[in-house]
């Protein structure tokens, strides 16, 4: 029985390589963002930082969220202002303090809109002490109502960071993600190019393994995608002829990570007469992931050929373009300036005035 879930991993990696070919992967790299999520999300450990507890309405955690803002509906209450649904509604001191000035008949007359609305779910922030008639309302309308310790300000920064990643697009690519000096390298290629082994190879170099096999992609709001592993094939990799190991325990706790922002793209291609690569470096290509261009290079593979140090000086050389020094394009400009120049003397020795190669 302990063999079943290692054998349906691996049935699963089989089909996808015979069934999937390269082209139809890629596709999945788009991926989608969720149009809205259910605010059981909230008690997931994910969310602990926003320390919800759930005072009732269990039967409502099914309720959607679909928009990242949320609304403190204070003008709402008084019939000034339009509750949007399915937002969080956050109940503050100003919220609490003017239903405690109504009467009873009142408080439940504002409390109407609420119910009618279709909100998410509200939250009691500061550790306020929340009404009955809130309570008895949100008990029997089945919408949630949570309580956080947390200062209105405070959690309403945190929740729309967590609910602006919640709802960010997502995705998944075949390939193998690295962090190769700092710089988060996503390898991608056919299937059985070689990837995982040449994975294994940087990891023996004291460099760091994300994922193996299948990466997924979350789009971040600054405009970035990170790449992390499933919990079930975490520290895992496939190397052919040795089955799956786990790097984890082979070469320690270092040598994995669980998630890293994807800065470089390198795509493993087979050496041959139909492929043309770029032999001095200047052109800049890009591919794109989940609406994020990202920078890509395209390695040929070839017996004899140290892919390995090929792709640590490619991490190196990532670095040293985005602090501005481009050593293919400083080099064309040098050679241009050096043709275009009055032809020097006889023996005359190299200017001295000329910018290096760098």
């Amino acid at each position: 029985m302990q063999e079943k879930p290692l054998l349906l991993c691996c049935a699963k990696k089989a089909a996808t390589a015979r069934f999937l070919d390269f082209a139809q992967v890629h596709k999945e790299a788009r991926g989608m963002a969720p149009t809205e999520i259910p605010v059981s999300r909230f008690l997931e450990p994910e969310a602990k930082e926003l320390k919800l507890t759930l005072v009732v309405g269990k039967a409502g955690l099914w309720r959607p969220i679909a928009n990242p803002r949320i609304q403190k509906p204070g003008l709402a209450l008084t019939g000034l202002e339009v509750l949007h649904h399915s937002r969080v509604q956050i109940f503050g001191n100003t919220e609490l303090s003017y239903l405690k000035t109504l009467r009873a008949a009142e408080q439940e007359k504002a409390l109407q809109i609420l119910w009618k609305a279709k909100v998410s779910c509200i939250v009691v922030t500061k550790g306020l002490s929340i009404p009955a008639s809130l309570q008895r309302g949100c008990s029997k309308a089945r919408l949630p109502l949570f309580k956080t310790p947390l200062q209105s300000s405070q959690f309403i920064m945190q929740v729309q960071s967590f609910l602006e990643e919640a709802l960010s697009a997502t995705g998944s690519i075949h390939g193998v993600l690295l962090d190769i000096y700092g710089v988060g390298v996503l390898l991608l290629g056919e299937s059985g190019i070689g990837k995982s082994e040449l994975a294994l190879d940087l990891v023996s170099l004291g460099h760091r393994l994300v994922a193996d096999d299948m990466v997924f992609l979350r789009r971040r709001r600054e405009g970035s995608v990170y790449g992390h592993v499933s919990e079930r094939l975490m520290h895992h990799i496939e190397i052919r002829g040795l089955g799956i190991i786990n790097i984890k325990d082979l070469f320690g706790v270092s040598s994995v990570r669980p998630r890293k922002k994807i800065d470089l793209i390198i795509e493993l291609k087979e050496w041959g007469n139909d492929n043309s690569f770029d032999r001095l470096g200047t052109e800049e290509k890009t591919r794109r992931l989940l609406g994020i261009s990202l920078p890509e290079v395209a390695l040929p593979v070839r017996t004899g050929r140290n892919l390995s140090t090929i792709i640590e000086v490619a991490a190196r050389n990532h670095l040293l373009k985005v602090q501005g020094h481009h050593s293919a394009r400083k080099f064309v400009h040098n050679l241009r300036k050096r043709i275009l120049s009055p032809k020097p003397p006889p023996n005359a020795l190299d200017s001295a005035d000329e910018e290096p190669i760098v």
